[in-house]
């Protein structure tokens, strides 16, 4: 961050050129999650701002999320996860990869009966008996998502083998998801949302929906989720297939 500051114009307050500035590098991955920012004497040496410039910039980012302090050590970047849009995995195996430990506190795990729908998604009759799972998903016990599960109940005939992982379970029945699809949409969280989630309620949050299918492309899973914007990043791997542009 040595260079940073070093374009500052006179048509935008300094505080928000500074927090701008400060994003661009943390979303850009120029700094990494749990590293320490310069402490706001360097940052005033290095851009030439006061410390209440310094402070205003380093609040605004604290509020979106994506710094925090620690009570006599400074200013930290906070995790963010970032999630390859190509990966068919569950949340439990997602976190395990990146080092972090996940958990859940479960909301509702019970058998229902199929709303029109849930069973126009699943292919099944309306009233068909599924299993309902919805839970908050806790990444080193910060809450990171929320998310509601619809699963044709005879993939799951005992929902007390459903622990963290509901993919391990389906794959305890041999009925693991092979294939699926995705829609992600930015949106804000509701009130309950936020109290769920620990953001306030307008925060930003990403809606997901998800179908996954058995190798036969027999519906397994209908899934809605709502995660935190400010800690989870979709990313993709983009090809040019030799087209002509």
């Amino acid at each position: 961050m040595n260079d940073i500051g070093s374009n500052w114009n006179k048509h935008s307050p300094l505080y928000q050129q500074l927090a701008n500035d400060l994003r661009k590098r943390i979303l850009g991955g120029q700094v990494s999650s749990g590293e320490a920012i310069p402490s706001e004497r360097i940052l005033q040496d290095r851009t030439g701002a006061s410390r209440v410039t310094i402070r205003k910039a380093i609040d605004q980012l604290i509020e979106e999320g994506l710094l925090f302090r620690r009570q006599g050590a400074g200013t930290f970047i906070s995790d963010r996860i970032e999630h390859k849009g190509e990966d068919l995995s569950g949340f439990t195996d997602e976190m395990r990869n990146l080092g972090v430990d996940p958990s859940s506190i479960w909301l509702v795990k019970v058998y229902a009966e199929a709303t029109q729908e849930e069973a126009e998604a699943l292919k099944l009759k309306t009233g068909a008996k599924v299993c309902r799972l919805g839970r908050v998903r806790l990444s080193n016990n910060t809450p990171m998502g929320i998310e509601n599960a619809i699963v044709p109940a005879n993939f799951l005939p005992d929902l007390s083998t459903i622990s963290d992982s509901l993919y391990h379970a389906l794959s305890q029945q041999n009925c693991a998801p092979v294939h699926g699809k995705q829609k992600v949409t930015a949106s804000i969280a509701s009130p309950t949302e936020a109290g769920l989630l620990s953001i306030r309620e307008g925060d930003p949050v990403l809606r997901i929906e998800r179908f996954t299918f058995l190798q036969d492309n027999t519906p397994l899973e209908f899934t809605r989720s709502v995660y935190r914007g400010d800690k989870y990043v979709f990313t993709s791997q983009l090809q040019n297939f030799g087209r002509a542009w």
